[in-house]
């Protein structure tokens, strides 16, 4: 009995909703009509993501394509389209495809920051990059905490953290980019970009790229104290990369900290060695620097006035074997712990208290 009544029930329920279908599509043709399209262009975006997933480009535009004409309110799909054409350079698409996501979905914040990046990096439109980065912290997102079992929290912070790190980076490459009858703005626009870094620093407390990008833009400020700071302290954060080592010894060169120089270029010069991008030029000349700045320091008054067995500020030894490192007993943690050393933090922080 009781299966007949399921049996039963089921057979009413589809047929109440046959029936709610096509009066909708009596009464309401136009919306039938809409819902139909819209299905249709689901049915070719999902495609679309098969044929991604295979990495079949080719067939992933046609799909998408295809869907967002029958479904052009699909922000989505239209947020995948713009990260392909970004992939393979077509800037202006990708530009197109971004605005679309964005008009379908305002609260699209992925959409702003990607859109945002490509104006900034990839075009040189820094005035709409940075509208795209300060539209996205005024988005206020639903904040969602469920104690074990899932939080938005940290992604929504993090975005906005995100945010001011790309205006900055927005703010330095206008000033980077200025005409020549501009140039005198170039100071005011690395001013915003330490306040876009700065803002950024709050939320992203431990990324290295926030505090080496706010030292690079002190630096071109001549702001060298705050330079030296930060890049001491993008070290702490990431002491294995060689690029925050061998700004900080271009700073303390400028300086005429010699021996603190040394100790960064030393370091600089062995971690490029072993980066799998860098190039041979950039090698040599981190080595003909190290020279030129060493040549320097033994004929300076630094030199004769400290003891001959001195080593340079956080200097490290290694030894070589057919001219590769050869690690002992405790050499990693010796070696990480010498790299995260800023050889100039001191003199940077008398200058602060100063």
């Amino acid at each position: 009995m009781k299966r007949f009544l399921r049996k039963l029930f089921s057979k009413v329920t589809f047929l109440i909703f046959l029936i709610v279908l096509i009066l909708a599509g009596y009464f309401y043709p136009e919306w039938f009509k809409e819902q139909y399209r819209h299905a249709k262009g689901m049915y070719y975006i999902y495609k679309g993501d098969k044929a991604y997933a295979a990495d079949n480009m080719g067939k992933t535009l046609d799909y998408y394509l295809e869907g967002l004409e029958l479904y052009p309110g699909h922000y989505e799909a239209w947020f995948n389209l713009g990260n392909i054409y970004t992939v393979h350079e077509d800037y202006y698409s990708a530009v197109d495809a971004y605005e679309h996501a964005i008009e379908a979905n305002p609260r699209f914040v992925l959409a702003r920051m990607n859109l945002g990046i490509v104006y900034s990096e990839d075009l040189g439109f820094f005035d709409e990059a940075i509208a795209q980065f300060d539209e996205i912290p005024k988005i206020r997102l639903f904040k969602l905490w469920i104690p074990f079992v899932y939080s938005n929290v940290k992604s929504v912070n993090t975005n906005r953290g995100l945010a001011y790190f790309n205006k900055g980076v927005a703010y330095r490459r206008k000033a980077l980019y200025l005409p020549y009858e501009k140039q005198y703005l170039a100071y005011k626009y690395l001013g915003e970009a330490v306040k876009a870094y700065s803002r950024s620093a709050k939320i992203l407390k431990k990324n290295p790229d926030v505090f080496y990008n706010r030292a690079v833009a002190h630096h071109l400020r001549g702001e060298f104290r705050e330079a030296g700071l930060d890049y001491c302290k993008a070290i702490d954060l990431a002491p294995m990369r060689f690029e925050s080592h061998y700004n900080l010894a271009i700073l303390l060169r400028s300086l005429n900290r010699h021996r603190e120089s040394i100790s960064e270029l030393q370091k600089a010069a062995l971690l490029i060695t072993e980066t799998p991008n860098s190039s041979e030029l950039q090698t040599a000349y981190i080595f003909n620097l190290l020279n030129e700045v060493t040549r320097r320091f033994i004929t300076s008054d630094e030199y004769f006035t400290q003891k001959l067995t001195d080593e340079p500020a956080g200097s490290i030894s290694y030894t070589y074997v057919n001219g590769r490192i050869v690690p002992d007993e405790e050499f990693d943690k010796v070696m990480y712990k010498n790299f995260k050393t800023c050889a100039g933090f001191a003199y940077f922080n008398e200058e602060e208290e100063y």
